[in-house]
């Protein structure tokens, strides 16, 4: 129910993704009023994949995280992430109020064994060769501020293992995101997290810069929070300059109007390119269950981007290979 339109976006979405995936069945969570009218295009023989989930209350924007995790027990939100926990679905996806579905799926989910806090998780386009766009795994991105030298550890372990089953790379190359390249540079919880890694076989690769974050040098990007967050929206902030500036350019005379029109195939292949919606849905990495958020304001076809990432990673047994990946790691380190 949440978002910027909530079920006009996301049941729509819902009704593409079970078209393209047979074996694809999908619980609509929210008010049965708002839902059911919704739902009549679909094809009769289809109704057995996809079903409303009555929930009375909604976590709003504005809602503090504390808020809706004490107060909104019935929200659609919270009910979504009870039917993980419990088993009656495999994966939840909301476009509704980050802070918010981090509290609730943290409360409920618990984290993995031997992972201390969760981290967000986005695919981002970089560049592989003069013709190929790829993609790296960034995390965290914003759920924890601060962190030592373990959690970003952490991070780089699921990130490889999310990088390995979904991006189907043998051996991501994990990179953490520093001031700089040489040894000394750095946080002391940057160069902690440098040797733990250095005394792994992750394929560790050392510090990159912001400037080689898409260059596609790595598979894989560590960094707190609150530099990761920083960090992806100045891209997409420069990104929006970029495409403003040239929308100005282009209406400047007739002449860059006509230049413009034969420009349009090619615009309109680089912005298909590098359109976050393409890359729609950060994974809630490190939970007992998968959660997937996307985009606030992500149109239909994005949407359905978020939720073929769920599927997928409940394909894959995301969490369960996060779980024995780091299981293998802590045994090596208390044994060492």
């Amino acid at each position: 129910m949440g978002g910027d339109f909530g079920p006009s976006v996301v049941v729509p979405a819902a009704l593409d993704a079970i078209e393209q995936y047979p074996h694809l069945k999908l619980i609509l969570v929210g008010d049965e009023q708002k839902l059911n009218p919704l739902i009549k295009s679909l094809p009769p023989h289809d109704h057995s994949r996809l079903r409303v989930q009555h929930a009375s209350e909604q976590v709003l924007m504005d809602d503090t995280p504390s808020m809706a995790l004490r107060n909104k027990k019935d929200s659609s939100m919270r009910v979504a992430i009870n039917m993980v926990q419990s088993g009656e679905a495999a994966a939840c996806v909301s476009a509704g109020n980050t802070g918010a579905l981090m509290a609730i799926a943290r409360f409920v989910l618990k984290t993995l064994p031997g992972i201390d806090r969760p981290a967000i998780v986005y695919p981002i386009p970089v560049r592989v060769d003069q013709a190929e766009i790829g993609r790296l795994r960034m995390l965290d991105l914003g759920a924890n501020v601060d962190c030592q030298g373990d959690h970003l550890f952490q991070f780089a372990v699921m990130g490889s293992v999310l990088a390995t089953a979904i991006d189907n790379i043998e051996r991501p190359r994990v990179a953490l995101l520093n001031i700089g390249s040489e040894e000394i540079k750095g946080t002391e919880a940057v160069k902690q997290a440098a040797a733990l890694l250095s005394a792994t076989d992750l394929n560790y690769i050392g510090f990159i810069e912001g400037t080689e974050i898409y260059q596609g040098k790595a598979d894989v990007v560590v960094c707190d929070g609150f530099v990761g967050n920083v960090a992806l929206k100045t891209s997409e902030g420069v990104a929006k300059m970029l495409i403003s500036y040239l929308r100005r350019e282009f209406s400047q005379s007739l002449y860059t109007k006509f230049v413009a029109m034969l420009a349009i195939p090619i615009l309109r292949k680089i912005k298909k390119r590098f359109d976050p919606g393409e890359y729609n849905g950060a994974t809630f990495l490190g939970l007992n269950g998968v959660v997937i958020k996307s985009h606030g304001n992500a149109p239909r076809h994005s949407f359905k981007k978020a939720i073929i990432e769920a599927m997928l990673e409940v394909e894959k047994n995301i969490p369960e290979k996060i779980r024995s990946e780091v299981e293998q790691y802590l045994v090596k380190r208390s044994t060492a």
